[in-house]
Order: C-alpha cells, then sequence, then structure tokens
C-alpha cells in the first residue's frame, strides 16, 4: 500500500536549504487552518464538561450533539433530517478515509471518481479501497467546475465533490448540485458533497447537496450524502466535530461498521460542539473577516476572489519557483497547485501553474503578506 507524501512535506522539500530573508517575519499561508482565536464560549464549555473525561463516549455521539447538528442543517439549509439521516464523526478527515472503505468493500473492481486537485485524504481513501480512480478536472476552462461525462460516470461505484472547493474556491449552483444527484440516480453510485466550507460565504449563502436532493425530488437522498465539519465555520478544528448525512439506508450499515473503528468524539468536545453549531453569531464575526481579506486579494493582487472559502487560486509562470522566491526573499509560505491534484488519464496536471493561499490571517497581516506576493510578482 503506496501514499503519496502530504503536500506540506513535499513543500518541506521544495524550501529545503533556502534561507529566507530576515528582514520580513516569517508568514505562512499554506495550511487551511483559521488562525482565529476559538470562540470563549465553546472553550467555556470545553473546560466545564472535563469531568466527563472519566467516561467513554458513545460511538454514536450524544443526542444533545446530533439534535444540534441536524438543527444546524435545519435552519442553514431548510432540510430536517432524520434521527438515521446523520451520523456525527471525529471530525470529518476520519470519515472521508474509512467510508469508502467500507461503500467499496463488496465492489469488485471497485471506481471512485473525485474532483481534481483535491483534498488528499480522497487519494489516501482510493489507495486503501484499491479503487481505480477517475479524476474530474477543475480548470480555468471549465470555471473549476467538474465536466459531465456520462460514459465514466457509469462505471462509478462513488463519486466525491468537494463545493465550495478547496482549492480553486468554485461553487456550484443548487441546480448544477441538483444534475450531479440525477446522475447519482441515473447511474447507481454514492455521491458525497463534501461541505466543510459551507459556511465561509461571502455574500450569498452557498447551497448544500442536500438542499438540491430535494430540489429535484430525491427527498429521502437516495444514493446522496453530505460531509460537514465545524473547523473552519467556528475556528476551531481540535474539536473534531463534523458529521456524515443522507441516504438513512446507506448510514445504517456505515453506523454498524463505525463501531469497530474506534473514532468516537470525547464527552467534553461533543458538549462544546453542540454548543458551537448551534450558534451562528460567532461564525458571522470570522466570515467578516474573510470578506475582508478577499477584498484586499482584489486592491492588492487585481485578482477575481469566490463567493466563498478563504483561498485564492493563483496563476503564476512557474510555481515550484515562484513558491521558493517568495519564500527566499520575503520570508512568506504558499503551497504550489500541483502538490494538491494529480495527473489525469490523460497526463495533465491542472494545478500546474497555479498557487493557492490560504487567507487564514487577521487582516492587517494578510495586508502585509499579500504586498510581498504582489512584490514577487512584479519581480
Amino acid at each position: 500500500m503506496h501514499f503519496e507524501p502530504y503536500p506540506f512535506e513535499k513543500l518541506t522539500s521544495l524550501l529545503e536549504g533556502i534561507t529566507p530573508n530576515p528582514a520580513y517575519s516569517p508568514v505562512a499561508l499554506t495550511i487551511g487552518e483559521p488562525q482565529f482565536e476559538t470562540p470563549s464560549f465553546i472553550q467555556k464549555s470545553l473546560a466545564k464538561h472535563s469531568e466527563d473525561l472519566r467516561r467513554y463516549p458513545k460511538t454514536a455521539g450524544e443526542a444533545v450533539l446530533n439534535e444540534s447538528m441536524r438543527n444546524f442543517v435545519k435552519s442553514r439549509f431548510g432540510v430536517e433530517l432524520k434521527a438515521n439521516e446523520l451520523i456525527s464523526s471525529f471530525g470529518t478527515r476520519e470519515v472521508l478515509f474509512n467510508f469508502p472503505q467500507y461503500y467499496l468493500f463488496d465492489k469488485p473492481n471497485a471506481v471512485m471518481a473525485y474532483t481534481n486537485p483535491f483534498y488528499q485524504i480522497y487519494e489516501g481513501a482510493a489507495v486503501a479501497s484499491r479503487a481505480k480512480v477517475i479524476h474530474l478536472n477543475l480548470t480555468q476552462q471549465n470555471a473549476f467546475k467538474p465536466l459531465i461525462n456520462e460514459e465514466e460516470l457509469a462505471k462509478c461505484d462513488l463519486v466525491i465533490l468537494n463545493f465550495p472547493n478547496n482549492p480553486t474556491a468554485s461553487v456550484l449552483s443548487i441546480d448544477e448540485l441538483g444534475e450531479w444527484v440525477k446522475l447519482a440516480l441515473k447511474h447507481d453510485f454514492c455521491l458525497i458533497n463534501d461541505e466543510c466550507y459551507s459556511e465561509i460565504y461571502t455574500a450569498q449563502k452557498v447551497p448544500s447537496l442536500l438542499e438540491a436532493s430535494v430540489h429535484v425530488g430525491n427527498v429521502s437522498f437516495k444514493n446522496v450524502l453530505v460531509i460537514n465539519s465545524i473547523s473552519k465555520r467556528s475556528s476551531a478544528p481540535g474539536l473534531r466535530s463534523g458529521f456524515i448525512a443522507g441516504d438513512a439506508t446507506i448510514l445504517k450499515g456505515y453506523a454498524q461498521y463505525r463501531t469497530y473503528v474506534g473514532c468516537a468524539s470525547p464527552l467534553p468536545l461533543q458538549a462544546a460542539a453542540a454548543m458551537a453549531w448551534a450558534d451562528d453569531k460567532h461564525v458571522q464575526v470570522a466570515r467578516e473577516v474573510y470578506a475582508q481579506n478577499f477584498k484586499a486579494a482584489r486592491e492588492i493582487l487585481g485578482v477575481e476572489t469566490s463567493d466563498a472559502t478563504f483561498y485564492l487560486w493563483l496563476q503564476v509562470p512557474n510555481a515550484l519557483e515562484f513558491t521558493q522566491r517568495l519564500y527566499r526573499d520575503y520570508n512568506v509560505k504558499v503551497l504550489p497547485g500541483e502538490f494538491l491534484a494529480r495527473a489525469d488519464q490523460r497526463g495533465e496536471n491542472p494545478g500546474i501553474g497555479y498557487i493557492r493561499i490560504a487567507l487564514v490571517e487577521e487582516t492587517t497581516k494578510t495586508i502585509q503578506a499579500l504586498m510581498r506576493v504582489k512584490e514577487a510578482l512584479n519581480g
């Protein structure tokens, strides 16, 4: 079983031996980790329930957390989920890795498709599942939205979308998502949308695949699942709170599988997460910072910015060389796009010629970093 090094490992190798310019303070715009303090009410809840560490948590999650998550889905997306249509999880990374292994286990010659570039855990899941991979390339030519090739999709057992998208920051409309739901029903594949950036939007709320499923009449969510997390939403990746929701028939077997996985969330974390999922005021505060960061990027770099996520997918002449020069001359770290993508069946890597910039710092620091990027681009 061979796993590719993570993008950040590749970045470390790329920058090895380079001494950054000491005239500048170091800035890392590489990882999608909010650099804001986790809201105090979440921290206080965690401390308040610390005595519950003496008890084993349930794999299925506490009722208060599961209900808080379903209420979030209802208030945010207008979709009312039954209890058996949502499973709370220890973040979403573990689900994205182990769900494909569960779902594809009995599929002969399993085929899995996912957007390219991608969150590398999708690739890891494909490797662990021994699945053949079809890459859905996101390029400037297709507006960073996956083209539909029904001949290929007819071969698929599992398709993973990621909208709002990391790293391209593209968004699919409810009608576009609805077309994917129809395809999942027509060709009988399981369709997942990784919606971890659904709450980081600048103006208009972005839709969920669950909304799109209802929109096209698939009210039972047959073949449809979404995954979401509190990490970006609440600046709390350490809470490890996420969920998978949708098709109850698929989730029934997966819930049983999870009793063997051992990924139950500690009770103090569940209590704090329940409060975080129930509150949107703190999320709006973070959204306003990200909106200001995008505004700064438009003004300083003269680029178009997305309606969601906190990423810039910036085209540069030679991403590897630019990344090295930006670090050496300006002490700023970014991530080359080709580290986040793979060559597809035609040998094309859609990440080549791009860098990903994560605008996760407070606005003053972000402006300073973007000014350095501008100098490097003009140099």
